[in-house]
């Protein structure tokens, strides 16, 4: 990620400086709050990808450094609320804002950078950035509200977790790549092939996320089978349920929906575990990786449109980064 930055380190500094200016407020309470988000900030994966769409295209300008601004915010402020509906005690390896606060400083604060987001697109002034942020606005939430609805039952199809998935994580990352292009005043067929490799990498992201969920790697920012905790099947699991025999996988849902519910009747290490080799066995990790080479696959495909460049290497790489990653 590093080497990424330096591509475009002068442009990064630029986003770093309106970022922090965009979470400064008058107000002592929430400046604390919004100080404990800014230094505990992740990757920065999306200002960047919205930098380098930028720069394939026609080169970075003042609209695409506010409008990473935009879509960062806009991404924390789903963070802050998704932990909150999630219930999640931890973002990044620290305490959640709700967990440091409470419920309702999450949900004021994350209302607070909405109100940021807004503004910032106003200051923007280009209908086709706002619709693309307002579009995906929108996507982030139906994307948690469908897998609220789906989670009543806990098992999904592969179809629907992957519709879930492109909601919740792959539309952002296509809004910041067709973002990026349009700021800097691309073509359409330009901007379209952004979009697309976005989504194609976001899938990748989330499906590598998966994975981890089922790992033995400490330090992942965030606790292994969590998901299986909060009551949702990931596609390792799902096509693992496929392929075992039906009285396994009954053993294994029931096993799940026992952590789920906080039985006091099952050991949880145990538990954990046993789901983990059941994975493993039936290489449903395996097949999530197969897919994101799939994905990696159509998302260099589209970028075809581009010369080769030093801006395309590093959207080339960011795949790369996006299935390799150790966290």
């Amino acid at each position: 990620m590093k080497e990424l930055r330096q591509s475009i380190q002068s442009e990064f500094v630029q986003f770093e400086q309106a970022f922090a200016a965009s979470l400064k407020t008058d107000y002592a309470v929430l400046n604390h709050v919004l100080d404990y988000i800014h230094t505990r900030r992740g990757k920065q994966l999306r200002p960047i990808l919205v930098l380098l769409s930028a720069a394939i295209c026609k080169g970075v300008t003042d609209k695409t450094i506010q409008s990473a601004v935009a879509l960062e915010l806009l991404h924390t402020a789903s963070l802050v609320h998704d932990d909150v509906v999630d219930n999640s005690p931890m973002r990044r390896g620290t305490k959640s804002i709700h967990e440091q606060w409470s419920n309702k400083v999450a949900v004021l604060t994350g209302d607070f950078i909405l109100a940021k987001v807004i503004g910032l697109l106003s200051d923007i002034r280009n209908t086709s950035i706002l619709n693309i942020v307002s579009q995906v606005g929108a996507a982030l939430s139906s994307g948690e509200l469908i897998q609220l609805h789906d989670g009543e039952s806990m098992w999904i199809s592969e179809e629907q977790y992957l519709q879930v998935i492109q909601h919740k994580t792959a539309c952002l990352f296509a809004a910041c790549s067709e973002v990026g292009a349009v700021s800097s005043g691309a073509t359409a067929r330009q901007a379209h092939a952004l979009k697309q490799y976005g989504m194609y990498l976001g899938m990748c992201f989330q499906l590598k996320d998966d994975v981890f969920d089922f790992s033995d790697i400490e330090d992942l920012g965030k606790p292994t089978m969590n998901d299986i905790r909060d009551g949702k099947a990931t596609l390792p699991i799902i096509k693992s349920l496929q392929r075992a025999t039906k009285e396994e996988a009954n053993q294994i849902k029931e096993l799940a929906e026992a952590l789920t519910n906080k039985s006091p009747h099952i050991d949880v290490f145990e538990a954990e575990q046993e789901i983990r080799s059941f994975v493993l066995r039936y290489d449903g990790t395996r097949y999530a990786h197969q897919l994101m080479e799939k994905y990696r696959k159509k998302a260099t495909d589209v970028l075809r449109v581009f010369p080769d460049n030093k801006y395309k290497e590093c959207l080339l790489s960011l795949l790369n980064y996006a299935i390799n990653r150790m966290h």
